[in-house]
């Protein structure tokens, strides 16, 4: 038997169906406005549309620096939104459907997703292999020639304990041939390291294995971006500075040494159906020439 609906109750379907709707659209994520249609990621990358809401690192950061470099761009669109540091990217992207960013390989987690780059996955192996092109190295920046304690944490990281630390923290090794740290326990005193967001989880790392070697070192790390580690070094606040990018012109007085190589991986939400950009279409993204992800897929 058929049913029969009163007026009432027409009205009252018609406003769920809207309420539905509208919750079905794209909430506000701080980011820029636009048609957003992704469907909790169901559809394909050939359907994906929406404002790309485009995220980069603070200036002064050596991840920034390199990726600008890598992809060959001055400056990002002038829409993008800034963070100040690693873990914020990833925080943004893993809430935004619609974002784009960019962050240290070794810092990749599972709250985000890494594109391919011309068909070639951000790991490891490709980062050590050079197909992955988006790569830079961590550096160590210090004046003249280190001594004392710092001197034998340096010579801990070129060891083979420091470089199997570096591998087992998802980066690349600078030395494969690296000999045992020869160090006897008796380095005393304090070292103090600044830099690098992207360099200082390894560091961490470096510095927790080096201190229950030597229990009579205590070693202080400030992660407050490349270029104020590079300034701390030069300037003797720092005794050694972390730097995820190459030296500039003006960065006199001070040498910098690769500890370890990192790819830069770009991420996405893990809602955007979108698995593989080239590098022009990631230079498009940055400089403000795509500004819809539908555009992607002319």
């Amino acid at each position: 038997m058929a049913l029969k609906f009163k007026p009432l109750g027409k009205l009252v379907m018609a406003l769920g169906v809207t309420a539905t709707l509208a919750a079905c659209g794209n909430g506000g994520n701080g980011g820029s406005e636009g048609s957003n249609t992704a469907d909790g990621g169901s559809e394909s990358a050939a359907d994906f549309s929406g404002t790309i809401n485009v995220t980069t690192r603070e200036e002064g950061s050596g991840t920034r620096d390199a990726f600008q470099e890598i992809i060959d761009f001055e400056e990002p669109v002038a829409s993008a939104l800034v963070q100040n540091g690693t873990d914020q990217v990833i925080s943004y992207v893993a809430g935004d459907t619609y974002s784009i960013g960019y962050i240290s390989l070794g810092s990749m987690n599972d709250t985000v997703k890494a594109l391919k780059i011309d068909g070639v996955e951000a790991t490891e192996e490709n980062v050590a292999n050079d197909s992955y092109k988006i790569a830079r190295s961590f550096n160590i920046v210090y004046p003249g020639e280190l001594e004392g304690a710092a001197k034998d944490f340096h010579d801990f990281i070129f060891s083979k304990e420091g470089q199997d630390i570096v591998l087992e923290n998802g980066y690349v090794p600078v030395k494969s041939d690296a000999e045992a740290y020869s160090g006897d326990g008796s380095a005393s005193g304090n070292i103090n390291i600044a830099g690098s967001t992207s360099v200082g989880p390894v560091m961490e790392k470096l510095k927790e294995a080096y201190e229950e070697k030597n229990p009579n070192v205590q070693i202080n790390i400030t992660q407050n971006g490349s270029g104020a580690g590079i300034t701390g070094a030069q300037e003797g606040t720092a005794d050694i500075g972390m730097a995820s990018r190459e030296l500039k012109e003006d960065e006199t007085g001070v040498t910098a040494e690769a500890i370890a190589k990192d790819g830069i991986a770009v991420i996405v939400n893990k809602e955007n159906p979108t698995d593989d950009l080239s590098v022009d279409q990631i230079r498009g993204i940055y400089t403000g020439e795509i500004l819809d992800w539908s555009e992607l897929n002319q």
